[in-house]
């Protein structure tokens, strides 16, 4: 295909006038991997299609959400029942109650929980009931794992790991970021570090269980539980950052998953099924500081819209009513490991593969355990692989530091054609 004569080129160039990068989300202008993104029409099943016609196996999923596929259709009729009773009231409604009471019966840990409308509204909530709770200021956040785009989470290292953070965006200012502590992944000694120097006053450690903004990024062991440990000697709240694993990597998350229980939650992607619904939750005795029967403020007009709800809980009653959704997604996540292994190991000298559950990433170099590693890594033969992909009706994240998420849509015709999309890449010229 001419990409020079497709619509989603046209539309990008229109998009570039009106609006910054031609995109909402930065990710989606495939800046990291170049080229120009497709614009997408409709979405069935496995499948992307985008404004030419052009068929995609789509291994981003709406950047997990779409764990049961696109279109599922008890989702749908779930939805449109919804849509007949009215679009937003602006109060209280029994579904905002029933979403609340599913997440606390899947979710270890859970005692009592809050609705927003998005991930990034949940880890900042989170953070500020943390802080209100504890009525301490700092906190620590480990490098390469992204918690949204409020204030205080957009830092990065600076001069070293165990430093304060420095802002990471123009039109951060310095005082939103003076009290976030930079620490790394899989490595519990910079954190004990940070605590024996900082220990009366953090309020928090928050953490992506199994990271996924540098790729999929999986703890090692002792990692999470010395983090339990080091909070619980302190009295700093240990917030789990489930955005991406909740409700994907188990009914209870990486939480369940992995035996590691937190203070706060914070949830998104999976809960709303592809709308827009977060929410944070935890125990009790934190939750009650929340107003209006706490000191601690947070509201949202659109918090536990109707619509959004009604997709979001159908899709968690399928998943409490069908476990063997959770087997069959690690099984066939495995499978894709196999076919990367089976083309990539006499094609490329360094790679490695990272999975947990049906989250998983393909990197070149020979390990990738934390940011640091991650981008060390050889992404331009990513870049060229994602490319190839890509002509051959393989969508994959558009960023080597992203996790591919898989549906339960996903069966063998599909992973048929992403093996032979694998088999003809050449790493050379």
């Amino acid at each position: 295909m001419n990409l020079t004569q497709t619509q989603s080129l046209r539309l990008f160039d229109k998009s570039r006038a009106i609006i910054p990068g031609g995109v909402n989300s930065p990710v989606r202008a495939f800046g990291s991997v170049g080229g120009n993104p497709r614009f997408i029409e409709k979405a069935m099943g496995a499948y992307l299609y985008d404004a030419d016609g052009q068929s995609y196996v789509d291994f981003i999923n709406s950047w997990g959400p779409m764990i049961l596929g696109h279109a599922f259709e008890p989702i749908v009729e779930a939805v449109n029942k919804q849509l007949e009773k009215g679009f937003s009231f602006g109060a209280p409604t029994e579904q905002e109650l029933e979403m609340a009471e599913m997440i606390c019966q899947m979710a270890p840990g859970v005692e009592m929980v809050r609705l927003v409308s998005s991930g990034t509204e949940a880890c900042m909530s989170a953070l500020r009931l943390a802080r209100g709770y504890t009525k301490k200021n700092k906190f620590i956040k480990f490098a390469g794992c992204y918690h949204g785009h409020a204030d205080p989470f957009l830092v990065k290292a600076g001069s070293g790991l165990m430093s304060f953070g420095i802002p990471g965006s123009a039109g951060v200012p310095t005082g939103a970021t003076q009290d976030t502590l930079i620490a790394e992944f899989n490595d519990l000694a910079t954190v004990e570090a940070l605590f024996r120097e900082y220990g009366e006053e953090m309020a928090a450690v928050i953490v992506e269980p199994v990271a996924g903004n540098m790729g999929c990024i999986v703890p090692e062991k002792g990692f999470l539980e010395g983090l339990r440990k080091v909070c619980s000697e302190h009295g700093a709240v240990l917030i789990f950052d489930e955005v991406m694993t909740g409700f994907r990597l188990a009914q209870g998350g990486a939480s369940e998953r992995l035996g590691i229980d937190a203070d706060l939650y914070c949830y998104g992607k999976v809960i709303g099924g592809g709308m827009p619904v977060g929410a944070f939750g935890g125990k009790k005795q934190m939750m009650e500081y929340l107003a209006p029967i706490g000191p601690v403020y947070q509201a949202g007009t659109l918090s536990g819209n109707p619509i959004a709800v009604s997709c979001g809980l159908a899709t968690l009653r399928y998943l409490n009513e069908n476990k063997q959704v959770y087997s069959d997604l690690d099984a066939q996540t495995a499978s894709i490991e196999n076919i990367i292994h089976e083309n990539m190991k006499d094609k490329v000298e360094n790679y490695c593969v990272n999975r947990m559950g049906s989250m998983i990433s393909l990197h070149f170099s020979k390990q990738v355990s934390n940011y640091s590693e991650a981008q060390q890594a050889d992404n331009t033969t990513f870049n060229k692989l994602f490319h190839h992909l890509l002509n051959e009706g393989v969508y994959l994240p558009p960023s080597a530091f992203e996790t591919w998420f898989v549906s339960a849509a996903v069966g063998d015709l599909e992973l048929d054609r992403l093996s032979s999309a694998f088999k003809s890449f050449q790493t050379e010229p």
